[in-house]
C-alpha cells in the first residue's frame, strides 16, 4: 500500500504545476505599458504555451531609462535578467558594457536557434551591428516618425484634409491657415530631439554628430548645431512664438492631446498607431515625416527609434538555450507581420512586411506602410544610418533643455545649439575616456 501510494504520489507530481518549475527560466525585462504591454505579455504568453522546455517571464521596469538604469543596477548587484530592453540611445552604452553583455550573434550560434542575420532589413538591422556586419542585439520594436493628421481639425478649421504635407515650407502654410480658422492647436510633436533634430538631420543627409554620428569612432563631436539644424528650428520657435506649435512636453505627452482630438497635426513615431487607432474618436491619416525643400540631399531616410533586445552575461548555458529560441520566436515571419500590424513598429524582417503587404493589412489601413517605405527607400548613408553617441540619454537631456529654451523664446536657434554641443562634447569626452 505504502508503494501504491508513494508511486500515485509521484505521477500526481509529474503532472502538477510543481514539474512546470522544472522548466528553465528566462527572465525579461521591458519597459511597456498599456496597449504595448499587454501586445509584449501576448507574445510571451504565446512563446510559453508552444514549447514545454523554457518559461519566459516578463516584467516591466519602467520607462526607458529607468528600465536601462534596472538593468545595469541589477548586473551590479548579480541579479540581472537574461533580456534586457535598451532604447536605441543606450546601445553605446552597452557596446561599452565590457563583461555586461554577450552578443546577440553569439548566443544565437551558441543556442542553435534559427538566425539569419540577411533577413533583417538593412537600416534597422544596421542600428546594432558592428563594422564587421555581426548583430549585437535584436531590433526588437524599431519605429520611425511620421506625420499624424486630425482630418476633422482640418475641415472644422475649413482647410483641406488632403492639402499637400510633405514639406515644411506646407506645414507652414498649413498651421497659418489652421491658425486663421480657429484651431488652438495646431502642431504637437513627442520626443522633440529625436524627430526634429536627429531624425532631421538624417532626413537631410546632414551630420547630427562627427566620425559617421559615432559610428567609425568614440572620439565624435556633435554637429547638431549645423545651417539645416539651425534652420529648422528658428522656423519651430517662430511657430511656437505666434501660438501654431504647443509644447507639451520631452516624451509623448503630447500623444494625450492628439488622441482626444485636441491637436491637428503631430510628429509621433509610427508606433503611435497603437494608442490612435484604440482611443482616437475621429478621421486621422498618417504622412510621410515632412522636409525642408532645397536643404540637404532630402528627402534621405529616416532613423530608427524604440529599442532592442540585449542578453546580459551571467548565466547557465541552458538559459541562453532558451533565450535564444525566444529571440527567434520574436524575429519569426508570423510573429513580427503580427506586432507590426498591431502597432505600428516596423517589421524587423523583409519577410514579415511582405506578409502583411500580401494580406492587404495596406489596403485595407492606408498609411500604414508610411514608415516601411521611409525607412527603405534610400539605401542609407553615414548620415542616415543611425546614431552611435556614449551618454545619448544624458545628451538628449541637455538638448531638450536647449530646445525649451528656444521655444520660450530665451534662446535663438543657434545660441541654443551652440550650447548643447558645447555641453554635449563634454560628456562625449568623458566617455571616450572612459572606454579607450
Amino acid at each position: 500500500m505504502k508503494k501504491s501510494v508513494l508511486g500515485a504520489l509521484a505521477v500526481s507530481t509529474m503532472l502538477s504545476p510543481i514539474a512546470a518549475m522544472a522548466q528553465t527560466e528566462v527572465q525579461f525585462w521591458h519597459a511597456f505599458t498599456g496597449r504595448l504591454g499587454e501586445l509584449v505579455a501576448a507574445q510571451v504568453e504565446e512563446f510559453n504555451a508552444s514549447q514545454d522546455e523554457y518559461t519566459v517571464v516578463q516584467s516591466h521596469k519602467g520607462n526607458y531609462s529607468e528600465t536601462l538604469n534596472a538593468g545595469i543596477a541589477a548586473f551590479r548587484a548579480g541579479e540581472q535578467p537574461h533580456i534586457l530592453m535598451v532604447f536605441e540611445v543606450g546601445t553605446a552604452t552597452m557596446m561599452a558594457a565590457s563583461g555586461a553583455v554577450r552578443p546577440m550573434f553569439e548566443v544565437m550560434a551558441q543556442s542553435g536557434a534559427k538566425f539569419d542575420p540577411d533577413a533583417y532589413i538593412g537600416a534597422v538591422k544596421g542600428y546594432y551591428t558592428t563594422t564587421d556586419g555581426d548583430m549585437l542585439s535584436l531590433p526588437f520594436n524599431a519605429s520611425t516618425p511620421v506625420l499624424w493628421v486630425n482630418r476633422d481639425a482640418m475641415t472644422a478649421a475649413d482647410v483641406d484634409p488632403d492639402t499637400d504635407l510633405s514639406t515644411w515650407q506646407k506645414v507652414g502654410e498649413t498651421l497659418d491657415a489652421l491658425k486663421a480658422g480657429g484651431e488652438e492647436c495646431p502642431l504637437v510633436t513627442a520626443w522633440q530631439s529625436w524627430i526634429h533634430l536627429e531624425n532631421l538631420s538624417a532626413y537631410h543627409d546632414v551630420p547630427f554628430a562627427s566620425q559617421d554620428n559615432g559610428f567609425a569612432g568614440l572620439d565624435t563631436e556633435l554637429m547638431l548645431n549645423g545651417e539645416a539644424q539651425v534652420a529648422h528650428l528658428t522656423a519651430m520657435g517662430e511657430w511656437a512664438k505666434d501660438g501654431k506649435f504647443i509644447y507639451t512636453g520631452r516624451r509623448n505627452e503630447s500623444g494625450a492631446n492628439f488622441r482626444a482630438g485636441e491637436c491637428a497635426l503631430f510628429t509621433e513615431s509610427s508606433a503611435g498607431y497603437a494608442g490612435i487607432k484604440s482611443e482616437a474618436e475621429f478621421d486621422f491619416d498618417v504622412r510621410p515625416l515632412p522636409y525642408w525643400e532645397g536643404i540637404g540631399n532630402a528627402p534621405q531616410n529616416t532613423i530608427i527609434g524604440g529599442a532592442s533586445l540585449w542578453v546580459m552575461e551571467g548565466h547557465e548555458d541552458a538559459e541562453y538555450k532558451g533565450a535564444g529560441e525566444f529571440l527567434s520566436f520574436l524575429s519569426s515571419s508570423d510573429v513580427q507581420a503580427k506586432w507590426h500590424q498591431d502597432t505600428g513598429y516596423l517589421p524587423i524582417t523583409a519577410e514579415a512586411g511582405e506578409a502583411t503587404r500580401a494580406a492587404g493589412f495596406y489596403d485595407e489601413n492606408i498609411g500604414t506602410d508610411v514608415a516601411v517605405i521611409q525607412m527603405t527607400a534610400k539605401e542609407p548613408t553615414a548620415n542616415s544610418k543611425g546614431l552611435r553617441l556614449g551618454s545619448f540619454d544624458q545628451i538628449r537631456g541637455i538638448i531638450d533643455e536647449e530646445l525649451e529654451a528656444i521655444w520660450a523664446g530665451d534662446k535663438t536657434a543657434q545660441e541654443a545649439m551652440d550650447s548643447a554641443k558645447e555641453r554635449g562634447d563634454a560628456l562625449l569626452r568623458r566617455f571616450e575616456s572612459a572606454n579607450k
